[in-house]
């Protein structure tokens, strides 16, 4: 019997390779699991090959299987051709599961702002996954899937991994193609890895990352090594005072973060601490502008013409109107028009561009940083997993669960979780961020971390 709870994708590669198992009984093995978190929003047949199944967040085109990220205004709509990162997969061998839920557009850190519902946490049903890609996180956690693919704009991949116990990749923006992905903010967004484990994590990005001549912002990408060293010796890990004593951090969260940079030392870092004030205080916010901005130019295109929803009207104009108004949920509207209003006329230099120069002092900030320190570590998210509907009607509070991961987003550095630890028998994440084109580095770092840690992922109400 294959125990999806523990299986590697590194160890089902090698089990399909060696011919131990075939990729048909790898893929009924998940295909089967019952998925009571509510994880995917479509699951797939078995496409025949020996290749290793992947689950995909549901923003990722995917030729001839339904994309609706996660809102009634795409329902119904299925893509004609392959996002870049999924034919990537495909020509690996990879076999599709099927697509995972997330936040409407993904934009959300719980996933309840799906138009489908939200997914559940595995380690506690009554609890959220985080966001936007709570679907793919909860589907590796909860033995629905070997590995998955999200996306991040602010901390997407990072939080949901951080609140479910896996590992999860944000990558240097540019180094993955985000042609064929729906958009939310275009100057943001980033497809990454989910995964069991770090070297599944890397194997996951070696095989999605690459210039791509679809997309004019991908870049040659450095050869992506798979960790295996299990110490941090040289290695100089920058600590951020604002970053990991902000204010609503939880105890718990705080405790397992030092003892897991306390670890690092031990295995041979060099640690300090470091400063990154205006990237903390103001990332927020500058946040809140960019991204709200692009989406509100993005979001144009669902106009009931083309794809997707179309509601009845007398004309075009009532049609349009009608079609936003079904088809859109609260967030996206709320965002629409903080976007809108952000660039419309008098105001574009006062909000969007005082953002656009607010976050390249935030670059420079975390430039100066790297100067002395190969990481910096921080707890990705504030808290542990919170009950479903605690925060849903408190958009300020939702938005401060990305307090941590929102800064080197804005500046399109690379940032890699890893589960340090538990409080109060939920998990807990570690945030390591890089420089551009750091992820070996990561990679690196986070095994060994994993490795010291010996974090056990399968919730232990599945034990």
């Amino acid at each position: 019997m294959i125990d999806t709870l523990r299986l590697t994708a590194e160890e089902a590669w090698r089990l399909v390779d060696g011919r131990e198992i075939s990729g048909a009984e790898l893929f009924a093995a998940y295909a089967g699991r019952e998925d009571d978190l509510h994880a995917y929003l479509h699951r797939c047949d078995d496409p025949g090959g020996d290749g290793i199944p992947i689950a995909i967040k549901d923003v990722i085109g995917t030729k001839g299987v339904p994309t609706t990220a996660g809102s009634k205004i795409l329902e119904g709509y299925v893509p004609v051709f392959d996002s870049t990162v999924a034919s990537r997969c495909k020509q690996r061998g990879l076999r599709l599961l099927g697509k995972t839920n997330t936040d409407e557009f993904a934009m959300g850190s719980s996933t309840e702002n799906s138009a489908f519902g939200p997914s559940r946490n595995p380690w506690d049903p009554t609890r959220v996954p985080g966001g936007s890609g709570g679907g793919s996180a909860a589907a590796v956690t909860g033995g629905l899937a070997p590995w998955a693919l999200g996306s991040d704009t602010g901390g997407s991949i990072k939080q949901p991994s951080a609140l479910c116990g896996n590992v999860g990749l944000r990558p240097t923006y540019g180094t993955v193609s985000r042609y064929g992905v729906v958009a939310f903010a275009s100057s943001l967004d980033q497809v990454g890895p989910v995964a069991k484990t770090v070297r599944d994590c890397a194997f996951l990005y070696s095989i999605i990352a690459g210039r791509d001549e679809n997309d004019s912002t991908t870049v040659e990408v450095p050869t992506v090594e798979l960790p295996g060293a299990e110490d941090l010796t040289g290695v100089r890990i920058g600590v951020p005072k604002e970053m990991n004593e902000a204010e609503g951090i939880e105890p718990g969260v705080s405790a397992a973060v030092r003892r897991a940079i306390e670890l690092a030392e031990s295995l041979g870092a060099e640690v300090g601490e470091c400063s990154l004030p205006r990237s903390v205080e103001y990332g927020v916010a500058c946040y809140y502008l960019v991204a709200p901005a692009e989406a509100s130019s993005n979001l144009g295109r669902y106009d009931g013409v083309r794809y997707g929803l179309r509601s009845d009207a007398a004309d075009f104009r009532e049609m349009l109107m009608q079609t936003r108004h079904d088809g859109f949920g609260d967030e996206p509207k709320r965002r629409i028009m903080i976007g809108t209003y952000a660039l419309s006329s008098g105001y574009y230099d006062a909000y969007y561009g005082t953002a656009q120069k607010v976050r390249t002092v935030i670059r420079r900030e975390h430039a100066d940083v790297f100067e002395s320190f190969d990481l910096i570590v921080s707890p990705t998210s504030p808290t542990v997993a919170f009950k479903i509907g605690e925060k849903v009607d408190n958009p300020l509070a939702m938005y401060l669960n990305d307090l941590l991961t929102i800064p080197s987003c804005m500046a399109g550095l690379p940032g890699l979780n890893i589960p340090c630890g538990l409080s109060e028998g939920l998990p807990v994440g570690l945030q390591l961020i890089g420089p551009q084109f750091s992820e070996n580095t990561l990679f690196r770092a986070g095994h060994a971390l994993e490795r010291a840690l010996g974090f056990d992922s399968v919730p232990e109400r599945l034990r």
